[in-house]
């Protein structure tokens, strides 16, 4: 039996939360998940036999390069937001700069030659960057938590903000043990420019066969004093949605999993429909899809996310944002309307 990535004293407080049983964590809305080689045949299986097309694109994304200049310029009186790619996501938040999910490397995968290959650069380097004031991480799975870029965010990060376990991994990796903190579902912090809170999601975690929910998962709510920002992490849809939405909303932005869906999957990953539900629920203003256009994770169209949630947005009257990625923007601003990803 694998030995728990929790402290003594952590498990103690985790002992009557239902999130938490037997060693290991579990969602609010049980879901019998398949073990990552079951996952992997079937899917082998599913693109043999319907053949999927257009699985990355045949021309070149549009990107933005970011410096480090054009961000130092950029006022410490409001927030600003650029997709940097997938669900990496970097902020400046009132002279400070923060990380979302941040993969740099060109794949998502334990493997250097293997995997889920980036469809695009980076509009910006780790090496280009700032110093990182903080670190957001959703969860450890290799497209959100990036094991090359957190060891090279180690020399030039003051925080990283993880879930209940994560940080034990971040350790080993060159994280100091004072730049960790670990966050349990609900729990909250207030910095000097920012409440922040961790909130739940319906997913699971793990980077092999054998540590499987043994890392908490979640969810980040991002207030200031003039800007709410929620950002799902991967998410399968659940009330967790509408809860969070009554207790924090609404938000000027909902950042929201949209892309590498699956009809294997649907408990731990959103549909188009469900993403923009979800939208609705946590009572947003502007939406922004993520988890989409860098790497390829189902077999879908690399464009169809963008394509279903566009459509579908529309018809719910939902205001939907999809800035190229670099591109430099805030929450309250008017929203992208480009169709970008139309590369014809």
């Amino acid at each position: 039996m694998i030995k728990s990535k929790l402290t003594k004293e952590t498990i103690e407080k985790l002992a009557t939360q239902e999130h938490y049983h037997n060693g290991r964590f579990r969602n609010s809305t049980p879901h019998h998940a398949r073990s990552f080689s079951r996952i992997m045949m079937r899917q082998i299986k599913r693109t043999i036999i319907e053949k999927p097309i257009d699985k990355k694109p045949l021309k070149p994304l549009p990107i933005k390069p970011v410096s480090q200049s054009q961000l130092e310029a950029l006022s410490s009186e409001e927030l600003f937001i650029i997709k940097l790619g997938h669900s990496s996501i970097l902020l400046k938040v009132y002279g400070e700069y923060w990380l979302i999910d941040p993969v740099f490397s060109e794949r998502a995968s334990p493997l250097a030659n293997l995997g889920p290959k980036r469809f695009h650069p980076t509009p910006i380097s780790i090496d280009e960057l700032p110093n990182i004031d903080k670190v957001l991480i959703s969860h450890n799975h290799y497209d959100h938590l990036d094991k090359a870029s957190i060891k090279k965010l180690a020399k030039k990060t003051k925080q990283f903000l993880v879930p209940l376990g994560v940080d034990f991994d971040l350790q080993k990796w060159g994280v100091s043990y004072a730049q960790c903190h670990a966050f349990d579902w609900w729990q909250e912090e207030q910095t000097e420019h920012a409440f922040i809170a961790f909130t739940p999601s319906r997913h699971y975690s793990g980077r092999t066969n054998k540590d499987r929910n043994l890392t908490l998962w979640g969810s980040w709510v991002i207030k200031t004093p003039n800007e709410s920002l929620y950002f799902s992490g991967d998410s399968g849809y659940f009330e967790g949605f509408k809860q969070i939405g009554d207790k924090y909303g609404p938000f000027d932005l909902t950042l929201i999993e949209s892309g590498a869906y699956n009809k294997d999957w649907p408990a731990v990953h959103m549909f188009p429909e469900e993403s923009v539900q979800a939208h609705i629920d946590l009572n947003g203003k502007m939406m922004l899809p993520i988890h989409n256009s860098t790497f390829d994770l189902s077999i879908h169209p690399w464009y169809e996310p963008l394509e279903r949630v566009s459509v579908l947005a529309k018809e719910q009257n939902v205001n939907l944002t999809i800035p190229v990625f670099g591109e430099i923007f805030t929450a309250k601003q008017e929203a992208f309307k480009t169709v970008w990803w139309d590369l014809n």
